[in-house]
C-alpha cells in the first residue's frame, strides 16, 4: 500500500499525500513513499515539474506521533525537494501543521486556498521546529516566524502568503496555479534546472551547515519527558501538565 498517489498531465507529475485517516501525517512510511516518488520524478526526463497536493481536509498534520520518521529521514526529504532539478509546487486546500509547513517551505512555489489554515504546533507538545527550520529560516519573514513558532498560533492563507510561507493564496487555488503551470511547461528543462540551482543555493547551504545539529536537537527533544507528556496529552485530547 502506498501513501502517495501519482498522476501525470502534460509533463506535470502530481504527487498526492493519501493518508487522510491520519490527516496525511508524516509517518515513516509516508516519508519513504514520498522520497521514492521524488526519486522517480528526478530520473524521468518526461517530468517537467512536480505538484504536491493531498486528499482530505488536511494537507499535512506534521509528524505522525504514533510512527514518526527519524529526524534525518525528514531532513533528507526536505533537502530532496529543495535540491530536485525540477520545480516542485504545492497545492494546499486544507490545514497544515508543524512538519507540514516544512514541506511547503521546501517547495519552490506554493499556492493555498483561502480556507487553508497553518500553525507551528511543536511548542504545544514539548518539541521545537528543528528540522523544518532548515528551509523555513532562509525563506520566511523572521519576525513573523518568531511569533508563530513561539506561540503555536493559527494563521490564515493570506497571512501565510504575506510572510513568505506560501507564494499566493486565493479562493480558487487552481486558478492561482494555472499561470504557474503554464509557465513551467513553456520553459526549457535545462534552464529550469539551472535557474532552480541558483535560487536554492542559500537554502542548501543552510542544510549542509545545520542539518546535523537540527536532527540531533529534534531527536533529543522527542525523547524528553516533556515531549512524552505533550504527545500523550495531544492523543488523549487534554491539556499537557504545563498549561496555566
Amino acid at each position: 500500500m502506498t501513501h502517495v498517489g501519482r498522476t501525470r498531465a502534460r509533463g506535470v507529475e502530481t504527487l498526492t499525500l493519501d493518508s487522510p485517516h491520519h490527516r496525511n501525517a508524516l509517518s515513516a512510511a509516508l516519508v519513504g513513499d514520498l522520497r521514492d516518488a521524488l526519486t522517480a520524478c528526478a530520473a524521468d526526463d518526461d517530468v517537467r515539474a512536480v505538484l504536491l497536493t493531498h486528499t482530505g481536509t488536511t494537507f499535512c498534520a506534521g509528524a505522525d506521533l504514533r510512527d514518526p520518521p527519524p529526524p534525518d529521514a525528514l531532513a533528507g526529504l526536505l533537502r530532496q525537494i529543495v535540491a530536485l532539478g525540477k520545480p516542485v509546487l504545492a497545492r494546499v486546500t486544507g490545514h497544515v501543521r508543524a512538519g507540514g509547513l516544512g514541506l511547503l517551505a521546501a517547495c519552490d512555489i506554493a499556492a493555498a486556498s483561502l480556507d487553508a489554515t497553518f500553525a507551528f504546533t511543536e511548542v504545544r507538545i514539548g518539541v521545537a521546529p528543528a528540522v523544518i527550520s532548515l528551509p523555513l529560516l532562509p525563506r520566511t519573514d523572521p519576525r513573523a516566524l518568531t511569533r508563530y513558532c513561539l506561540t503555536g498560533e493559527r494563521f490564515d492563507a493570506p497571512e501565510a502568503a504575506r510572510i513568505g510561507l506560501v507564494t499566493a493564496a486565493g479562493a480558487d487555488v487552481d486558478a492561482v496555479l494555472a499561470p504557474v503551470l503554464d509557465g513551467v511547461r513553456r520553459a526549457c528543462p535545462q534552464a529550469l534546472a539551472e535557474t532552480k540551482r541558483l535560487l536554492t543555493a542559500r537554502v542548501l547551504e543552510t542544510f549542509d551547515r545545520d542539518a546535523a545539529a537540527s536532527t540531533a536537537l529534534s531527536a533529543r527533544l522527542f525523547s524528553a519527558p516533556q515531549a512524552r507528556e505533550g504527545m500523550t496529552a495531544f492523543l488523549e485530547r487534554r491539556d499537557p501538565a504545563w498549561v496555566l
